[in-house]
Formats: C-alpha cells, structure tokens, sequence
C-alpha cells in the first residue's frame, strides 16, 4: 500500500489537519453547524433548520470530536460517541432501534451488555469540499482503493481514519470497550483491511442508503494497530490530551 518508513502518517497528518474534542457549548455549535451543512443542505438526509444547527435527543449524552485544517483554521469535519443513560436503563442507543430487526443477537446482543461499556459512534461527517470525489455525492464519508496512492506517491484518507482513531481514543479514555457502528460496507471492509477490529453483527439495512451494522473492539484495535498506524495514532491521542479542557470530566 505504501511504506511507513518514507511516509510517517503521525507527520503527515499534524501539517494538515487536527483533532478537538468538542466539549465547550461553542465547539458543540461547529459540530451542530457542520452536520447541518453536510446532512441537511448538501446530502438533504435530513431536513433544514431555521438556526442551521443539526441535532437530535442523543447529542446531550453524546462526546462530540472536531477535526480542523491547519491551512485554513476551519472545522472541516466532525463525529460523535453516543453513550448510554445511567439514569434510564430503558433508553437504547441509535443503532438499536434503526437495527433492532437486523441484528443477528447470536452474535452479540446490545441489550444483555453492562450499558456503560458500550457506545455508539455515529454524524461522522466532512464538508463537500474535502469529501467530493467522482461517485461520492450521496456520502457524508468515504475512502477508496485510490486514497492510498503507490508505493512511489504515497497517499491516505487521514480525515476519515482520523475521525475514526480520534473516536477510538476518546472511547479509550472514557472507559469505552465495545463501540457500535452503522456504516457502509465498503466503508467497513476498507477500516477492517486497515486493522480495525470491526465485525458485521448483522443485515444490511435501508438507511439512507444500503448500511451495516458493526461493532469493534476499542482495546484489541489499539492494541493490535498496524505499525505504520501507530504514528498517527499517537499524534491523533497528543491532539485530544491537548485539546481537552483542563478539569474537564468526560462522559462518566
């Protein structure tokens, strides 16, 4: 795919991009703003709102991720973990109700898990302007065969995979071992190649094109991370520690 010794992906990614957890009611707003221009005005998922802000019941239990450009100071992209209610055993995550006739329970089932290890990551979304490829227009994220380059002009998709890590550690941090994911198959198939340890828990299903749901290992993806992911991991967990307000408490 390419060499890591000529193209350290920790580097590469700080001179282009950062990650900022959005816990402050002014950062929650970039991310409300940003979904709203992806989901609403560009994808028309969903409709528009008067206040051009895009949210649902879920962002109030939600940690909420922003990735930034270096180049420009914009937020460019954003994604959520939607954790449990300690105080409502009976609220289920998103993905459980879209999913809940989907789901092979053979597997693994949501509901018989302790609620405050699980959660769901969900609103990944990235502005058109660094989203748009030929055959993307419907998709709020995505990656394919050519966002790797060769061996000799290496490239990588670092906005998805970094909102992606950057879910994974703030997971990490808040106690969070088994995350849950409604996403396009080739989406999936592309982050499982990758190393993360994601598996397909049930049917595809009908939502706002054909999705799947899966789940992932927060532990065994860290640990077993390919080498060549590791730099950026790294960098990627340097931008959450830095960017985490001081005696903030997170999502427990």
């Amino acid at each position: 795919m390419f060499s890591s010794k000529i193209f350290n992906l920790g580097s590469a990614f700080k001179q282009h991009f950062e990650i900022v957890p959005a816990f402050s009611d002014a950062l929650k707003e970039e991310v409300y703003r940003v979904r709203h221009q992806v989901y609403c005005e560009d994808l028309k998922f969903e409709p528009t709102r008067p206040d051009r802000r895009e949210t649902d019941e879920h962002d109030a239990n939600s940690l909420h991720l922003l990735m930034r450009s270096i180049k420009t100071g914009e937020f460019i992209g954003c994604t959520r973990i939607v954790l449990s209610r300690p105080e409502d055993p009976y609220y289920q995550l998103p993905f459980e109700k879209t999913c809940a006739t989907a789901l092979d329970r053979s597997i693994i089932d949501p509901s018989k898990l302790p609620r405050q290890d699980i959660a769901e990551v969900s609103r990944l979304a990235v502005i058109a302007a660094f989203r748009r490829r030929k055959g993307e227009a419907n998709s709020a994220v995505g990656i394919s065969g050519g966002d790797f380059g060769t061996p000799d002009q290496p490239r990588f998709p670092f906005i998805p995979i970094g909102l992606y890590l950057a879910t994974t550690e703030l997971a990490r941090l808040n106690g969070i071992d088994t995350v849950f994911v409604l996403t396009e198959k080739r989406l999936a198939s592309h982050f499982s190649k990758l190393g993360f340890d994601l598996q397909y828990i049930g049917s595809p299903i009908e939502h706002n094109g054909e999705r799947i749901p899966s789940m992932m290992s927060v532990s065994a993806t860290i640990n077993n991370m390919r080498v060549n992911l590791l730099p950026l991991y790294h960098t990627i967990a340097a931008d959450i520690e830095r960017n985490l307000p001081k005696h903030c408490a997170l999502g427990r």
